[in-house]
């Protein structure tokens, strides 16, 4: 839904995929249109360094499309965890927003920064980092300035954070990487690293749920086509079978373990309700299937200093 960084937004989706979210004819990082072979649909296998690699590319060459496509919804800056619209300015799910002046904030898949914005606006002081260098300067051209956004932007890859131990008080990251990536106790690890003691860590992702159902927003959207229980990563191949694009399923069981096996303890999980407000559909989040199945998922977790010290024991 909204950014990448080995994930970070959502992607469109054919019959079998679970999670992706609609972008149309696939675009080019200098915004010039082609003809390509559509990918085909696949479910296998896909590591670390494959997953990285094809969305990378994915991201970087349907940066443009997706901003078009969501960045009014998305607006400049706000601070928007789900197609829902959860806003954290009232969930204040990191917290009191008065209390997170002068605190320092890592957004794991920023995309285009418009959450890193909304959170300068607070009196934070935000990182954006996204492993989609087009995202990135997407996040230029919304501030549109010389100076820059004001906070800095940063490409990398979520699975080995370029900072040292302890910088952040805050991480956040809404749909970024972990809907995207092989090895998400290792993320969760990085982000645990860069963390302060007692650091929150907040991140959404598609529910769960959805994997077993067709990413459609109608009626065709609500039926069981697959097993909940098949953790196998949905891959679109290119001509040769290189992996373009990778989502990787984890239950809801899976989800609460890898926060735990990281070392986080769980707060809280909110599956947000469909306002009435919402009328947009986009990709398989609609008001029809919104009103009566989960989109989300967006887990609260707090580095625990008991984990560290029973490794330590």
């Amino acid at each position: 839904m909204n950014k990448e960084d080995g994930g970070g937004e959502i992607r469109p989706v054919a019959a079998a995929d679970p999670g992706r979210i609609p972008t149309g004819v696939t675009g080019h990082p200098d915004g010039a249109a082609a003809e390509e072979t559509e990918p085909a649909a696949v479910r296998r296998q896909s590591g670390l360094h494959d997953s990285s690699r094809a969305n990378r590319g994915w991201w970087d060459s349907n940066a443009d499309e997706y901003q078009d496509d969501h960045g009014a919804f998305l607006g400049d800056v706000r601070f928007v965890w789900c197609p829902e619209g959860l806003d954290e300015a009232q969930a204040g799910l990191l917290g009191p927003v008065a209390a997170l002046r002068g605190l320092s904030v890592l957004e794991v898949g920023a995309g285009a920064a418009q959450c890193s914005r909304w959170l300068v606006a607070q009196g934070a002081r935000p990182v954006a980092l996204d492993l989609s260098h087009r995202q990135l300067q997407h996040a230029l051209r919304i501030s549109d300035g010389e100076d820059g956004p004001g906070f800095p932007l940063v490409e990398a890859d979520a699975s080995a954070l370029p900072f040292a131990d302890g910088s952040f008080d805050l991480a956040c990251s809404a749909f970024g990487a972990l809907p995207f990536v092989a090895d998400p106790v290792r993320v969760l690890r990085e982000v645990r690293r860069v963390l302060r003691p007692g650091g929150r860590w907040v991140f959404s992702v598609t529910h769960p749920f959805r994997w077993a159902l067709p990413d459609e927003p109608g009626p065709e959207g609500l039926t069981v086509l697959t097993s909940y229980f098949d953790r196998t990563p949905y891959v679109e191949e290119d001509e040769e079978g290189r992996a373009v694009y990778v989502e990787h399923h984890r239950t809801m069981g899976d989800r609460v373990r890898d926060v735990t096996a990281a070392g986080f303890r769980l707060l809280d999980v909110v599956e947000p309700e469909w306002p009435d407000w919402n009328e947009q559909e986009w990709g398989g989040w609609s008001p029809l299937r919104g009103r009566l199945i989960p989109g989300t998922a967006i887990f609260v977790c707090e580095r625990d200093e008991a984990y560290a010290q029973g490794r330590q024991a």
